[in-house]
């Protein structure tokens, strides 16, 4: 967790965005921003980019910047589908998603004051049990 000049910000990277529980744990920790760069190529996991994200920044309320590779590695066969994005603590996307095939950069302006908002109208840290999943941390 980094303490910034624009708020909280986390970092997962790439294959770990298939666990929740690190998700968690950076909101657990007071991210506002978690950035999950990543190099994924077509195929195998492209139709989870625009589910997995969203998905995390609804169920602990804070934005999400999806960063994914883009274009075709010299060396080998594969071939990353970019379509980089944002989304906010609804899950909403903030802007448009990245082009497939061209690196870009993209920049959004994002309201923090948002995410408490949200944490006010949906209260899922308060209400969360982990008495009642104890064996996730067991194992």
């Amino acid at each position: 967790m980094f303490d910034t000049a624009v708020g909280k910000v986390g970092v997962y990277i790439c294959y770990d965005r298939h666990f929740p529980e690190g998700w968690r744990a950076l909101g657990l920790n007071g991210a506002e921003i978690v950035f999950n760069p990543s190099a994924t190529h077509r195929g195998l996991s492209e139709y989870l980019w625009r589910i997995e994200q969203p998905a995390a920044a609804v169920a602990n309320i804070y934005y999400v910047g999806a960063i994914n590779r883009v274009g075709i590695e010299p060396l080998g066969e594969n071939d990353f589908y970019g379509q980089s994005y944002f989304v906010d603590p609804e899950g909403k996307f903030v802007g448009d998603v990245g082009d497939p095939y061209q690196p870009e950069l993209i920049i959004r302006d994002l309201d923090l004051d948002k995410i408490r908002q949200v944490r006010d109208r949906w209260a899922f840290y308060r209400d969360r049990r982990p008495d009642a999943y104890d064996e996730l941390v067991e194992h």
